[in-house]
């Protein structure tokens, strides 16, 4: 049975990815822009030139120390390298932030990156799987493995996929009115789903560059879905009630997952059309059920 710890990552929704030079994060983290939005990763990294690191370091520890953070938004910051990782754990009111997201891993950084945490200190984190190591299914099962080890010690809210950057690998830029899974990543998510979920981690969906393709962004979220994955950054304010639209539950699967989750239910019986067998089916009827709870039910 999954415990509602292992579905936390639900609440992540739409994720706002936003640079950390903006001078607006303080409105932003305050939901003074998006007053719905559920999650925001405030990024050091790729979205910031390392002549702006300074002031994008300075306007991170000028947000915590002056703004008060609503109960009802989960914010992380996107660190750049463990030294990085290392100055932001040492900042003021750091303690308001959720976690950190980790670029680019693989075990050769991986214990860099944990390395400085202290146990006390409780902060989630999400490692990005980018590098040239998805590639090869055996790198990403060590990999596995390792985290594996380090999960009673960190909690891993999910993996987040790098999509951009392992194109980056291939030379190859998606075309805007593409989903992710008309391209080489179809791939590649589907052997890290068969990698990492069995074993409890979510993985999130790749960033989706087009500003203006709402029908495209949409069918996208639910490839993700149906690929197993949860959760995507938004590039866009926009983008954020497109994404999460489309984690509204349809009201035929609800009744089938309750169905399913109900006490007397039948080992095996049809309903809406579909064979409905709990021992196998429980898992996404959990999964549904708690979806419904933060995103409705169409």
């Amino acid at each position: 049975m999954l415990n509602k710890k292992a579905l936390n990552y639900i609440k992540l929704g739409a994720s706002l990815y936003v640079p950390a030079t903006r001078t607006d994060l303080k409105d932003i983290a305050e939901l003074k822009k998006i007053r719905s939005l559920r999650s925001m990763i405030i990024c050091t990294e790729d979205s910031v030139r390392h002549c702006d690191l300074n002031y994008a370091l300075d306007n991170v520890s000028n947000l915590l120390c002056k703004y008060d953070k609503p109960s009802n938004i989960l914010i992380y910051i996107r660190v750049r390298s463990p030294d990085i990782l290392k100055s932001c754990l040492q900042m003021n009111r750091i303690d308001k932030v959720n976690g950190f997201v980790l670029p680019k891993i693989n075990r050769n950084n991986l214990r860099d990156y944990l390395g400085k945490f202290t146990d006390a200190q409780g902060f989630e984190i999400m490692p990005t799987l980018e590098t040239k190591e998805v590639f090869d299914n055996h790198e990403m099962v060590l990999l596995r493995d390792l985290l594996l080890n380090s999960y009673c010690s960190y909690n891993i809210a999910s993996l987040r996929i790098g999509g951009n950057d392992i194109l980056n690998h291939l030379h190859i830029r998606r075309h805007f009115t593409n989903t992710a899974y008309n391209t080489p990543l179809q791939y590649v998510i589907s052997s890290l789903v068969s990698i990492f979920k069995p074993y409890g981690f979510n993985l999130t969906g790749p960033v989706f560059e087009g500003i203006n393709d709402a029908a495209t962004l949409a069918q996208e979220v639910l490839q993700d879905l149906q690929h197993g994955l949860f959760g995507k950054s938004a590039i866009h304010p926009d983008h954020v009630p497109i994404i999460e639209n489309q984690y509204q539950v349809l009201r035929h699967d609800l009744e089938m997952a309750e169905a399913i989750l109900s006490d007397d239910a039948s080992a095996v019986f049809s309903m809406h059309g579909l064979m409905c067998e709990p021992s196998t089916h429980k898992n996404w009827a959990y999964h549904i059920l708690e979806r419904s709870r933060h995103y409705g039910v169409l």
